[in-house]
């Protein structure tokens, strides 16, 4: 199989799909690895780092895409790119579908089969192609809050972990999953006063056993994130519904009532985010103020350190590229259904229910996908 590896076009997006390690694995499995030129330089990663590989790198973006049978990419594609697939291509990244129905449609025009990383799942239910990005995720979510607490970016001028003599700020964390987890362990170890709420008694036991006490665990009510947002210097958005948009669990009446300075981190907003404030923002121009609350929701956060982002996702990444590479996409997807669950977009259909559901498009299975291929 001939996989394509294009350079991000998302603004300030410097990760890359593949990393010549990543290639070299490719080449010994007798595929053809087609790399853009630069498409790692972002993280150091030279054209003669992929070249030893045994890659072969074009110049432009149109050269890879026409060559390939596979695409790998991290974010998902823009526009422009989703113009370039075809129907018998497979394009392999992050799409966050249900809250982006441009790209969907163009998706759906394009005919291509579009397996996402968000959506594949392992036997315990877990997403492991994103938990290696909410990781990076939850433990930003906390260094981009506490700068943005500072008074000359916006906020109400408190030190996270306080002074002695001066009480810790309070940091109030929404989903207690593989994000809200790593923002905890991050504020934790700053000082800061942590609360996490979560619907799941289980996750909520968990939790707290792993920090003995060091972290207040909370039912996630509507009455709880009323009280507990009133108070708080920081806010993080860290739920996540597979495949679907985000619930707004944070409404505008909440962000009216907060301190002014206060800050709230969504990074639930590759989902549509889960305040009814937020609105996507770039790493250019991060933050924005509703009400004298400072919003920080930066679509790509991992991308802030997209060298440790890279080789994190590619090592997760990576077997599932090789299986969809040696047994083709057909083969690999039946063989497995647990990347079956990736598959959203297929010949003009949507394949992810939740997808369809937010926003209105027929419903086809991957099975019936697969059966039909």
């Amino acid at each position: 199989m001939k996989i394509g590896v294009p350079k991000e076009i998302k603004i300030l997006e410097f990760r890359v799909g593949m990393t010549p390690s990543g290639v070299r694995e490719l080449i010994h499995d007798g595929h053809e690895v087609i790399v853009e030129s630069n498409a790692g330089e972002g993280i150091s990663l030279s054209n003669a780092d992929y070249v030893a590989a045994g890659a072969t790198v074009v110049d432009k973006a149109e050269d890879v895409f026409a060559a390939a049978d596979m695409i790998v990419k991290v974010k998902e594609p823009q526009l422009s790119e989703c113009e370039m697939l075809r129907s018998d291509q497979v394009l392999f990244t992050y799409l966050h579908l249900a809250a982006d129905r441009a790209q969907t449609e163009a998706l759906v025009r394009s005919g291509t089969t579009a397996i996402a990383y968000e959506t594949v799942t392992a036997a315990d239910g877990s997403l492991p192609l994103l938990t290696p990005m909410s990781e990076v995720a939850g433990r930003l979510s906390i260094q981009a809050g506490a700068f943005a607490l500072q008074k000359a970016n916006g906020g109400r001028g408190v030190l996270l972990g306080g002074v002695p003599g001066v009480a810790p700020g309070k940091v109030i964390v929404i989903g207690g999953g593989v994000a809200g987890a790593n923002a905890a362990d991050m504020a934790v170890g700053l000082g800061a006063e942590v609360t996490i709420l979560d619907r799941s008694l289980p996750r909520l036991r968990q939790l707290d056993d792993i920090w003995g006490g060091r972290v207040r665990t909370v039912y996630s009510t509507k009455d709880a994130v009323d009280q507990l947002t009133r108070d708080a210097d920081l806010v993080i958005g860290a739920v996540l519904v597979a495949g679907a948009a985000a619930p707004k669990l944070v409404s505008a009446e909440n962000v009216r009532n907060m301190n002014s300075g206060a800050v709230m981190v969504d990074i639930s907003i590759d989902q549509g985010g889960c305040f009814e404030t937020s609105r996507p923002t770039t790493h250019a121009d991060p933050t924005y103020e509703v009400d004298g609350v400072v919003h920080y929701c930066v679509t790509n956060m991992p991308g802030a350190v997209p060298r440790t982002s890279t080789f994190a996702l590619t090592n997760a990444t990576l077997p599932f590229v090789k299986s969809l590479a040696n047994l083709g996409w057909r083969e690999a997807l039946a063989s497995d259904p647990h990347l079956a669950n990736g598959l959203n977009v297929h010949a003009g259909r949507v394949n992810h229910e939740a997808v369809a559901h937010d926003l209105g498009y027929d419903y086809v299975s991957a099975v019936d996908a697969l059966k039909a291929a």
